[in-house]
């Protein structure tokens, strides 16, 4: 017997922007395996009969291996159950979905992929500004800032990155963006390009930072905090 999951894409928070999709599938799942991001009020969706796993993993904290948690999601699905792997953000977008996606194949699970919102755009618009301008940003790019081993990755286009007329969005880059900051000044990148650290976005306790390239590495290296962030570089418009 074969259960069905539904990867749901939490958004960055804050439970009204949920999909009407989203709370749909929270409130028929069976188990509902949540990240840390996509707790808390979230959670306030699922059915009184959803047991609720916790599987998230958050730098510097212990955190389960991707191979338990994609088995956890075999494994129920099995019983026959309606499984929700819920992830902060748009799940498609640094969310680890690929290699969930590869063991529900290999274990002949049908699924489906519903959207949220992505925490970029949410910062954006949390700071009152669009990613693209008319004339100035006609590109976003996401980029990662650290890989497996936590630290900055060795193979970024730096080139693409310093493009100043690109808007930039790093993901997981508080403790490696002084140096990238380093490296995309030394790509031709103006120190003084605008930028966004934003943090808790949606959240209770939402920051958003405006500053600077240069300045912000400076901040980060004496002090980078235990919020969740994104930061945002680029010709950004002022809100």
């Amino acid at each position: 017997m074969s259960g069905f999951v539904s990867f749901v894409g939490s958004g960055p928070g804050d439970p009204e922007l949920l999909t009407l999709k989203a709370v749909d599938r929270l409130q028929r799942a069976d188990a509902v395996l949540f990240d840390d991001l996509s707790s808390g009020p979230i959670l306030d969706h699922a059915g009184p009969q959803a047991d609720l796993v916790g599987v998230g993993k958050r730098a510097g904290r212990p955190s389960p291996k991707q191979d338990h948690v994609s088995r956890l999601l075999v494994e129920y699905a099995q019983t026959g159950q309606r499984v929700v792997r819920l992830k902060s953000g748009d799940s498609g977008v640094f969310g680890r979905l690929e290699e969930e996606l590869t063991a529900l194949k290999a274990a002949g699970i049908p699924y489906e992929i519903i959207p949220g919102v992505p925490s970029a755009i949410a910062a954006a618009a949390a700071a009152g500004i669009p990613l693209t301008r008319r004339l100035t940003a006609r590109r976003v790019q996401f980029v990662t800032g650290h890989d497996v081993k936590g630290v900055l990755p060795e193979d970024l286009n730096m080139a693409a990155l310093a493009d100043a007329q690109a808007s930039t969005v790093v993901f997981m880059g508080k403790g490696t963006f002084p140096l990238l900051a380093e490296a995309l000044q030394a790509h031709g990148l103006p120190a003084d390009t605008p930028a966004l650290l934003a943090e808790d976005v949606s959240g209770p306790d939402q920051r958003i930072t405006r500053t600077t390239v240069q300045a912000l590495a400076q901040q980060l290296s004496a002090e980078k905090g235990s919020k969740p962030a994104l930061i945002l570089y680029g010709p950004l418009a002022e809100a």
